[in-house]
């Protein structure tokens, strides 16, 4: 991976990926892998307080996915879980960052477990045309998933740059996409936008991949993907470039404390901005209450967002986990 290059750009150096500054600041400090380990340290020791989570999470018992309430302009949204949602259009049936499996980690023993089943079993799922991969975290980009759905639908995976040769040592083919890129898949156009946030794997390899979000256009509107991303000025350069998505899914957890995951999350009320920036018609919040990803509490995101949304007067909800939501582009 070491020897991969990329175009350079504002947000690549030919080898390693960044976040461009905001408003003239200097772009973070590049840290190397011990300083990293040391950061992850400080975290672990300096937690005073964690809000609660339970150990385990039923599901709320929404009915399956019904192919009949796919409306002919727009789309059938369903949440299944931290960053994961069946988003069926006509025509074409896509998985955004899907995560089936109990832990969000390279071990089976350790690292985050989840609380809550996925809102539709892997099984249950209808068949997959298209798999949408943000960035190459754990809790977004999970191997033992992605080769079961490559298996069982054979669905094209449409990622971020540096991501393809990773998957394809792993069996999975897949295609690339720097930001802007456009990728044309059963008359959807797909664009990767920019995100601020990180990627790794491991140690050795922080940032030698991109991350992103995708908007999807076509059935007559937009969808916006966001992927995982803290705030900043894209959100409005989106909006600029592509136009405002009839439907933002964008994250609102993993927030605290916030001197570390600021930079890379984005909180409910920043989430709020977000949708207001992109001019979005309405948002659903998502990447809170599967994974214990942070510090805050197991409810603090929903509880958080509805009052903030509703402090603004917007239409941003959190969807129920399994809940499916028909959004008519008209």
């Amino acid at each position: 991976m070491a020897g991969m290059t990329f175009p350079i750009s504002d947000h690549c150096d030919g080898q390693v990926f960044f976040n461009p500054a905001i408003a003239a600041a200097p772009p973070a400090p590049r840290r190397g892998a011990w300083a990293r380990l040391g950061f992850l340290l400080r975290w672990q020791f300096s937690r005073r307080e964690r809000g609660a989570w339970p150990a385990a999470v039923m599901l709320p018992g929404f009915p399956p996915p019904d192919a009949r309430a796919v409306p002919a302009r727009g789309a059938a949204v369903t949440f299944l879980g931290h960053a994961s949602f069946l988003i069926r259009l006509p025509g074409c049936t896509i998985l955004t960052d899907p995560v089936f499996s109990p832990r969000a980690s390279p071990f089976s023993f350790v690292g985050p477990k989840r609380v809550a089943p996925p809102g539709v079993a892997l099984a249950d799922l209808p068949p997959v045309d298209l798999v949408l991969l943000s960035h190459n975290h754990y809790d977004h980009m999970d191997l033992t998933t992605l080769r079961a759905l490559a298996a069982r639908f054979a669905p094209r995976f449409l990622t971020t740059l540096g991501n393809r040769a990773f998957l394809a040592r792993h069996a999975i083919a897949a295609e690339e996409l720097d930001w802007w890129d456009t990728h044309t898949h059963a008359g959807l156009r797909i664009t990767a936008t920019p995100a601020r946030h990180f990627a790794a794997r491991w140690l050795h390899d922080r940032n030698r991949t991109l991350w992103a979000g995708f908007m999807i256009a076509g059935a007559g509107g937009r969808i916006l993907f966001a992927g995982d991303s803290g705030a900043g000025p894209h959100w409005a350069e989106i909006a600029a470039r592509l136009g405002a998505p009839d439907l933002a899914l964008l994250p609102i957890g993993a927030y605290a404390p916030a001197w570390m995951m600021q930079p890379v999350h984005m909180n409910p009320e920043e989430a709020v901005a977000a949708h207001q920036a992109l001019g979005a018609r309405r948002s659903l919040g998502m990447h809170f209450g599967t994974f214990r990803m942070a510090d805050e509490a197991y409810d603090e995101p929903p509880a958080r967002l509805r009052a903030a949304a509703a402090r603004a007067a917007v239409d941003f909800d959190v969807p129920g986990l399994g809940e499916t939501r028909v959004f008519p582009f008209d």
